[in-house]
């Protein structure tokens, strides 16, 4: 594939990055076997707000198990990726961390248990815990143009004592509410994730949810009702390195189609020991 080393080279550079997000979307991929389509994923990794490195990589998969975000960040293996990984609660990441990948969680995950009890049972408890919930991120907007030292400084003055109030009013509401409710179970998932949800208030190259990359896929969720599905895994595996290519330059401030047209006619030509600077990040507009 023509456009391959370009993505192979902003895969190379999300793994010298600190820090990553992750999510993953089903999408359809035709089954010519069985005369119809069968659920596949897209993966979904980019860097975050902070750094200066603004790339979006798409991985196009079979399946949904953890194999597959391990094999693009290089588990297991001597030169595996050793960052921390903001994403969900799903089982497929759990072998990177235990492998040696730092997991960092996402807030809006939890907020949003508390939010469907406000919405769906006007619940008092959904309604105090987003009360909470709103507190810090107040405090996230605060310090999101600031730079780290001075982002973990607040965070650790104003942050963490919040978190430690919403910790200990879900540990109290915990004890009045029946097993298996609504309410244990939204205050269950963050108990039980509370270091990892909680860890970007020590590290400030950690943001607080997972927004971001949610924000990347978005596009795509509605992009795929109109392509319907993808012909086969490897027709998959194309659209995934144009998506990559198109929405990095658009993170980039570029114009994707003059983008894509630059690169496409130099890509032939360019080194492969130049490639990196066909890259959206570090890709400028031919001068007129």
């Amino acid at each position: 594939m023509q456009l391959q080393p370009l993505v192979e080279a902003m895969r190379r550079q999300l793994r010298a990055q600190p820090v990553l997000h992750a999510d993953e979307t089903p999408v359809a991929m035709l089954d010519p076997g069985a005369g119809k389509t069968r659920r596949a994923y897209l993966w979904t990794y980019c860097s975050t707000a902070w750094s200066p490195n603004r790339l979006v990589v798409f991985d196009f998969a079979e399946g949904r198990a953890g194999r597959y975000p391990a094999q693009f960040l290089g588990h297991p293996g001597d030169n595996a990726w050793r960052g921390a990984l903001v994403c969900d609660d799903y089982s497929g990441y759990k072998a990177l961390f235990a492998s040696g990948v730092t997991e960092a969680g996402c807030l809006a995950h939890a907020r949003r248990k508390f939010h469907e009890l406000w919405v769906n049972h006007k619940s008092k408890v959904g309604e105090q815990a987003l009360a909470l919930f709103a507190r810090l991120y107040e405090v996230e907007r605060e310090v999101a143009d600031l730079d780290d030292q001075q982002r973990r400084r607040i965070r650790q003055d104003k942050g963490k004592p919040i978190a430690d109030a919403l910790h200990a009013w879900m540990l109290a509401q915990r004890q009045k509410v029946p097993p298996g409710s609504a309410t244990a179970k939204a205050i269950d998932y963050s108990l039980g994730r509370w270091a990892a949800l909680t860890r970007y208030l020590g590290d400030a190259g950690l943001p607080v949810d997972n927004n971001r990359v949610e924000n990347l896929i978005r596009p795509i969720a509605i992009g795929r009702n109109n392509w319907l599905f993808a012909g086969s895994l490897r027709a998959g595996q194309r659209a995934a390195a144009v998506m990559s290519l198109i929405h990095s330059a658009r993170l980039n401030g570029h114009d994707p189609y003059a983008y894509l047209r630059d690169v496409l006619e130099r890509l032939p030509t360019q080194p492969a020991s130049r490639i990196d600077e066909l890259l959206p990040h570090r890709w400028s507009a031919p001068t007129p």
